[in-house]
């Protein structure tokens, strides 16, 4: 008698051909092994480690910190170099000047980068490459060289030390409209704009009830981007806004570090604090971010 033996995984469906197990199968789970974890937490870990280490320097003092080799584990002073931060930087009303900057900034390039994406991306009109071009070349200009003549026009407007000198230049970005330009391309089929345009829908309404609804996606991604920046930027601010009327959070936190011999206890307190919001908006809007993504990846 002569057994034939099967492999367990496959299946002989006819002869000739070998049946992929389901894992290999399209759809099928990919299961990690032990070294894909180890890599993980190595990348986890060393995502982590600057923030852990600028809480741990909040917790301790300026001498300890100026020790070799440096603390690696908590302190007691954390809560003392907090509030001293926080009083001391102005940190307060600087929050409340940073989120309004950064919220409408945020919301006012994703408005326009997305009309301006959708135009440049399925609209035909005449110079529209040209144009798209233009867009694209001052993304590679330096953000310095324009410091100078927009400080002159903002001290002539006498709008220095008002937070209008720091929205009004945040208000549109090459880089967004040049992003939804990109997504939209792939995401928005022409046949749903034309089937909307033979339904009788205007312009504006195509933009409201299809371009939106396709773009929402990356609309989240870049606005959470322009928050941050917007959030973290430093030089123009630093030049049109001051300590002690309308700063914002970059701005106070540059008080910390004057002086003859810095405190960098308080320094990485208020770090601390200036990350903490991002840290929050983060963990409330990531999921939908990246659910967002994902839903688009594969609806495009």
């Amino acid at each position: 008698m002569t057994t034939t033996l099967t492999p367990p995984d496959t299946t002989v469906s006819k002869p000739g051909r070998v049946r992929r197990p389901k894992s290999a199968r399209a759809g099928g789970t990919l299961h990690a092994g032990p070294l894909s974890y180890v890599i993980l937490g190595l990348f986890t870990l060393g995502s982590l480690f600057p923030l852990v280490w600028t809480a741990i320097a909040a917790s301790r003092d300026n001498n300890r910190l100026a020790q070799t080799p440096p603390p690696f584990w908590f302190g007691s002073n954390l809560f003392t170099n907090l509030d001293e931060a926080w009083n001391g930087a102005n940190l307060g009303k600087a929050f409340v000047n940073t989120t309004i900057v950064a919220g409408t900034s945020a919301a006012t390039i994703v408005f326009l980068s997305t009309i301006a994406g959708f135009a440049f991306a399925k609209l035909r009109f005449r110079g529209r490459g040209a144009l798209m071009l233009i867009v694209i070349g001052t993304m590679m200009v330096p953000p310095q060289l324009s410091v100078i003549p927009l400080y002159m026009m903002v001290a002539k407007l006498q709008w220095t030390d008002q937070l209008q000198a720091v929205i009004l230049p945040s208000l549109v970005s090459a880089f967004g409209v040049f992003f939804m330009r990109q997504y939209l391309m792939q995401a928005l089929p022409d046949e749903i704009i034309e089937a909307a345009r033979v339904d009788g829908a205007s312009s504006w309404r195509v933009v409201w009830h299809v371009v939106f609804p396709a773009a929402r996606p990356a609309m989240a991604v870049l606005g959470m981007l322009m928050f941050v920046q917007t959030w973290n930027d430093f030089l123009w601010p630093f030049l049109v806004l001051s300590q002690t009327g309308n700063p914002t959070v970059q701005v106070s936190l540059a008080a910390l570090g004057r002086g003859y011999t810095p405190d960098q206890s308080l320094i990485m307190a208020g770090a601390l604090l200036g990350t903490l919001p991002l840290l929050l908006v983060f963990a409330i809007f990531g999921k939908q971010i990246v659910g967002g993504i994902m839903q688009g990846a594969v609806k495009g």
